[in-house]
């Protein structure tokens, strides 16, 4: 055990080393305030048009919404989220909630909901995909095992180094988007409504579990979710870091999987089979949000479970490829 926690200890120096979490939260420090201003010259033009009316405007986005489902040059796919934004659009006027009340708890609930599926995949990617590969480059690897140490205390201690990096990465986008949008927006809205459970059959909206959840819980449910994500992506970045000897080749190949799985997801509703692809099923959050799922058939449990047999699989081939394999020559 002891010699597992210096190993842990040498790998989270060699990461902090690297400097790769630094990159990390310079790119939530440029990104973010960019994202804001956005948001906030957007929020300014809408205050523009419709005043402090919100209802009228939530109104305006309903009827829009609802011409553009007679139009045929909106696709069929497409028509099925505006059907249900339309309903939870509604639900809020009945029940008299602001969904498109400004602060920096509402800003950051959509920035996790918009960057669960590709940007903070790409930012635990970019911690993960050369964890093994850029040791076989450097050649450190050989003198790490020529230690009186088994290979799989060396690859398990490089795995719990990544999930502490991931998790801090996860709880970094939090707090970066919270602090920085509140300057702009407020730092109030953790007990704003949110309501969740809107499902999809068929062309009809069920909202017979739709109930509200406080903004601050649907965050931490966001989180949860996205963390369990970033633990896959993590999972998989490792693999292919063992499996590749190339940094570059590991970071492309992770790289490729993951922008071709956002646009399978918005592409392959007709392509059943795809929905067993770990790619398809990285938006958990918008189970939460009742965004339809990409593929008819998927559930929060059917992507959990798909997700865990991704990462379970890949942490077998890493240790038996990375014990068996002969790295020293």
């Amino acid at each position: 055990m002891n010699n597992l926690l210096l190993l842990v200890k040498n790998e989270t120096i060699k990461m902090i080393k690297k400097k790769r979490f630094y990159v990390v939260l310079l790119v939530l420090l440029v990104l973010v305030p960019m994202f804001t201003y956005a948001q906030m010259r957007e929020a300014s033009a809408k205050r523009e048009k419709f005043g402090a009316d919100w209802r009228r405007e939530v109104q305006q986005a309903i009827t829009d919404n609802q011409n553009s489902l007679g139009s045929d040059r909106v696709p069929e796919e497409w028509k099925k989220y505006r059907k249900i934004y339309i309903e939870q659009m509604k639900y809020y006027l009945e029940h008299d909630v602001n969904p498109i009340q400004a602060g920096g708890v509402s800003f950051t609930r959509e920035f996790l909901d918009n960057a669960s599926t590709l940007f903070i995949p790409l930012l635990i990617m970019g911690v993960g995909s050369d964890i093994v590969s850029s040791e076989r480059t450097a050649g450190t690897i050989k003198m790490l095992l020529t230690r009186p140490v088994r290979r799989w205390k060396i690859l398990l201690s490089k795995l719990i180094t990544l999930i502490m990096f991931v998790s801090l990465i996860i709880l970094s986008t939090l707090l970066v988007c919270y602090l920085i949008s509140g300057i702009f927006f407020g730092y109030g809205g953790f007990q704003l409504p949110v309501f969740s459970g809107f499902q999809l059959h068929g062309s009809e909206v069920d909202m017979s579990n739709v109930h509200a959840v406080p903004q601050w819980k649907y965050i931490c449910m966001q989180a949860g979710l996205i963390w369990f994500v970033g633990i896959v992506v993590a999972m998989l970045a490792f693999m292919v870091s063992v499996l590749v000897r190339s940094t570059a080749a590991s970071i492309v190949i992770m790289m490729a999987a993951l922008i071709a799985g956002n646009i399978l997801s918005s592409m392959a509703s007709a392509w059943t089979s795809a929905k067993y692809l770990f790619m398809v099923n990285l938006g958990l959050t918008n189970y939460l949000s009742g965004t339809p799922a990409p593929i008819e058939g998927m559930t929060l449990g059917f992507s959990l479970a798909v997700l865990a047999v991704w990462a379970a699989c890949s942490a077998v081939v890493s240790f038996l490829v990375f014990t068996k394999q002969d790295i020293l020559n």
